[in-house]
């Protein structure tokens, strides 16, 4: 692959075609299911399951989401010449997602999942597929921002070197900083520089506290921590309002993908104007729909679906 691919042509004469450009995160995971986590030391296991390698990352999985719930969406993000750069094209080509694919000669992100019987996860992230001077190309950045309503950004290099170029479009900007101890400073320009910041409640000792923070130093309207059976906080307008968690229509048996599918209906719905309350009411369901489909299928709730059971709550 020598060139980008899927740029759309003269993207500001029509305005604001693109409701979300999302930002980085394209990549594949091998799903392996271990009969627990931790995994205990042995010299081998037999999983009867399978291995499976399938295309879908964080950004993917949220573009699949927009997509699903019916917002105009568009992928930019680094690509290798190789099988799994093959599989997130074909993922984005069978969905109906616009993508542009810069190439990377590294090739494709790639991680492993162990997922435990309960759906638990433990993600093995491939770091050699990207380089520190690694840059979007900034014309290519910019035309696709000025198109957009709005932009979410993966937490993966060369992301953060984007913001900046994102701001002077004037879009705003969402973020998702997964397990953040509310400590290590790679993520602080991600959760400083955007307008919606999400994160997951894992490794915070004081949820709160780190919400706040976010909230004060940097720019953001809404923060959102999650918290899996816990629900989830939401901050915003300085009041702390948590969401009790909506029970899965099924039986749980992945949580890969949940707070993607979160971070997707929440957008949805912020970007309609609901409340930061509904917005997260929305996440919340669509979270617990994500737990119940195997890691190995890449699917998402349609808009129907999550009005359906947004009503009846």
């Amino acid at each position: 692959m020598s060139e980008i691919t899927n740029v759309p042509g003269d993207v500001t004469a029509a305005g604001r075609p693109i409701d979300v450009l999302v930002l980085g995160g394209a990549g594949v995971d091998t799903i392996v299911r271990v009969p627990e986590l931790p995994l205990p030391y042995a010299d081998s296991y037999m999983i009867d399951s399978g291995i499976r390698t399938r295309a879908g990352q964080t950004g993917d999985f949220v573009a699949v989401a927009l997509t699903a719930l019916g917002l105009r969406t568009h992928h930019l993000d680094f690509l290798g010449d190789d099988p799994e750069g093959d599989l997130v094209r074909a993922l984005h080509r069978d969905q109906g997602i616009p993508l542009t694919a810069v190439p990377q000669p590294a090739g494709t992100k790639r991680a492993v999942n162990l997922v435990g019987p309960d759906g638990r996860r433990l993600s093995l992230y491939d770091t050699s597929r990207t380089h520190p001077g690694d840059r979007f190309p900034e014309d290519t950045l910019r035309a696709l921002a000025e198109a957009s309503r709005h932009a979410h950004v993966s937490l993966t290099q060369p992301c953060a070197e984007a913001l900046p170029v994102l701001r002077e479009t004037g879009v705003t900007l969402s973020t998702d900083l997964h397990d953040w101890d509310g400590e290590n400073p790679y993520h602080e320009p991600f959760a400083y520089g955007a307008d919606v910041v999400f994160l997951s409640a894992t490794a915070l000792r004081d949820p709160e506290r780190t919400l706040r923070r976010i909230a004060g130093r940097g720019r953001a309207e809404v923060v959102v921590a999650t918290a899996g059976d816990k629900g989830a906080y939401v901050l915003a307008d300085d009041e702390l309002t948590h969401l009790p968690a909506v029970p899965p229509p099924a039986p749980v048996v992945d949580s890969n993908g949940a707070g993607d599918a979160f971070a997707a209906a929440f957008l949805h719905a912020w970007l309609n104007r609901e409340t930061p309350r509904r917005s997260a009411l929305f996440g919340t369901i669509a979270g617990a729909h994500a737990c119940t489909v195997p890691a190995t299928e890449t699917t998402a709730i349609g808009l129907d679906e999550l009005r359906r059971r947004a009503a009846a709550l």
